[in-house]
């Protein structure tokens, strides 16, 4: 049997572990729009810096070394998917 002081910690425990469950809910819950919002970003800023800096930092780093040749198709390559996505 068990005692009265036993059977309120046992009821404590329970309520600590429910609150502690929805506390965890609510946190997966704000912290992962959070995280999602993030993941956003930044692959809007990924998409930014790959096409306007380091794509054409490429390029005419390939056509400095002498590379013209595969430079230029890869130029005409971009073009022609920039004119088909718009």
């Amino acid at each position: 049997m068990k005692t009265q002081l036993e059977q309120l910690v046992d009821e404590i425990e329970v309520e600590s572990m429910l609150w502690m469950f929805l506390f965890i809910i609510c946190m997966i819950g704000v912290f992962g729009k959070l995280l999602l919002f993030g993941i956003q970003m930044a692959w809007g800023i990924s998409k930014f810096l790959l096409t306007i800096v380091i794509l054409p930092l490429i390029l005419i780093g390939m056509v400095v070394g002498g590379l013209l040749y595969i430079a230029f198709p890869i130029l005409i390559v971009i073009g022609i998917i920039t004119l088909l996505c718009r």
